[in-house]
């Protein structure tokens, strides 16, 4: 049968459907329909598609409209709905990352860039996003150590910190100690501390990648000041003790700590990990840097997105001159942070409490009002929930074993998929066959957004 030809620039004002793709027969309702689609020229003179443009970018409106287009062709929405309909498909920042509620009852949680910022840090970013005296002394007019107010508020933090730097993350803060200290040398560390840091990632190859050698002693589950003591010797760059922050060995054990190996007559670098600066009530068995220089530490390394509850980087404290060795080697511009980390790495210091220190101080009992007062208001509206115990942990690799009592909010298995592709994405966990929002680590200020979530995912 002969097509009829679509008058060309109908539908998107490409030419796109003169290409005879799609085409129905003349006099049709189907090419009646495609006469009313919107072009896209007349779509992006709309104001408030225009002002789309200049915050997301002409491409990325472009491609919603597209796509609302389309929708109008295959007959899923009516032609005059696609101003809407492509307004409705603009994402909410020119970037592919998704704000999502966190309520796995992870505090921590490493897929979903583990700290959540304090307001403070978030807008210290917002105005270190332009020009700003990162390099630059103002008084003189001359070039000023980077960061160096984020450094001095950490070294406040850590009183026995005689210097500071900071790379972008715990890993890359190990790897120029080691690289620095260590290249054509010898580090030696204790077989049981041999660890994999998450995704693949292990421990010995990381630290064989900077030239070092290591010399492993000990055993996994014993391991002596004698046993580091017998392997000191010319070739030694430094004793390394890594907290094994994500696994725990139990029984007939034995380690030595930093305070029995501060006598040996070589630097010791402790890898703390996670991040926590000075002792927590909650965490007593977790290191710290503060108690680590005090017993004798030369450097002490850890992560800025764990327990600090700050942005990823890599903190490195302690001794001034080994600080100043390890800052000024060539691999420290490679590893360096941009004028943005520092910025929320020193409200972090600063500021107010962090929303990593509120989810770890979260009261069991107000978690639990929070989880029955939902609990009833969705009910209300017909949704399958009830308010459950819950066991939080701290993740990110810190406080292996330790549980942090909560509560949740208990719904059908099958609400997950549809709370994590939801207009506001909400992660939780599944547990015996029912899914759990844990409000540990959701703030109060979202309770409102959890329950549209969870309404929406219902189908209520």
């Amino acid at each position: 049968m002969e097509q009829g030809v679509t008058p060309e620039g109908v539908g998107d004002g490409t030419g796109a459907a003169a290409s005879g793709v799609g085409r129905a027969p003349r006099g049709s309702d189907a090419v009646d329909t495609r006469r009313r689609i919107p072009r896209t020229d007349t779509l992006l003179s709309d104001p408030r598609l225009a002002e789309a443009v200049g915050r997301l970018g002409p491409r990325v409106v472009k491609a919603a409209v597209r796509r609302a287009q389309e929708q109008a062709r295959d007959g899923s929405i009516a032609p005059e709905r696609v101003r809407d309909a492509a307004l409705a498909l603009l994402p909410g920042t020119a970037g592919g990352l998704r704000p999502v509620i966190n309520a796995t009852g992870v505090v921590l949680h490493t897929n979903l860039g583990r700290a959540s910022l304090s307001d403070a840090a978030r807008q210290a970013v917002l105005e270190a996003a332009g020009p700003t005296d990162v390099e630059l002394d103002l008084r003189t007019g001359v070039r000023a150590r980077r960061g160096r107010t984020a450094l001095k508020a950490l070294c406040d933090r850590v009183p026995s910190a005689a210097a500071a730097h900071v790379v972008n993350n715990g890993a890359a803060a190990l790897v120029l100690v080691a690289t620095a200290l260590a290249a054509g040398k010898e580090i030696v560390i204790s077989r049981g501390e041999m660890v994999e840091i998450g995704d693949g990632f292990r421990l010995p190859d990381l630290l064989v990648s900077t030239g070092a050698r290591l010399r492993e002693v000990g055993t996994t589950n014993r391991t002596t000041a004698a046993d580091y003591a017998a392997a000191i010797g010319p070739e030694t760059g430094f004793v390394l003790k890594v907290h094994p922050s994500n696994f725990r060995v139990t029984g007939f054990t034995r380690a030595a700590d930093v305070g029995e190996l501060a006598p040996l007559g070589v630097p010791v670098v402790s890898d703390i990990g996670s991040g926590l600066l000075a002792p927590h009530r909650l965490l007593p068995e977790e290191p710290d840097a503060e108690t680590q220089l005090r017993s004798g530490a030369s450097l002490v390394t850890a992560s800025g997105d764990k327990l600090l509850g700050g942005p990823q980087c890599g903190l490195l404290l302690g001794d001034e001159e080994l600080v100043r060795t390890v800052s000024r080697h060539p691999l420290a511009r490679a590893l360096r942070v941009d004028k943005l980390t520092l910025a929320a790495l020193e409200a972090t210091l600063t500021g107010p409490r962090t929303p990593t220190a509120a989810a770890l101080a979260a009261d069991p009992e107000q978690l639990m009002a929070r989880a029955e007062e939902l609990a009833k208001a969705l009910s209300a509206d017909g949704v399958d929930v009830h308010a459950v115990d819950s066991a939080a942990t701290v993740g990110g690799g810190g406080a292996p074993g330790v549980t942090l009592p909560s509560a949740a909010l208990s719904l059908p298995e099958s609400c997950a998929a549809a709370l994590r592709t939801g207009a506001v994405p909400v992660v939780g966990r599944l547990e015996a066959g029912r899914c759990l929002l844990d409000l540990r680590t959701v703030p109060p200020e979202d309770d409102e957004r959890l329950a549209g979530a969870v309404r929406s995912a219902a189908g209520r």
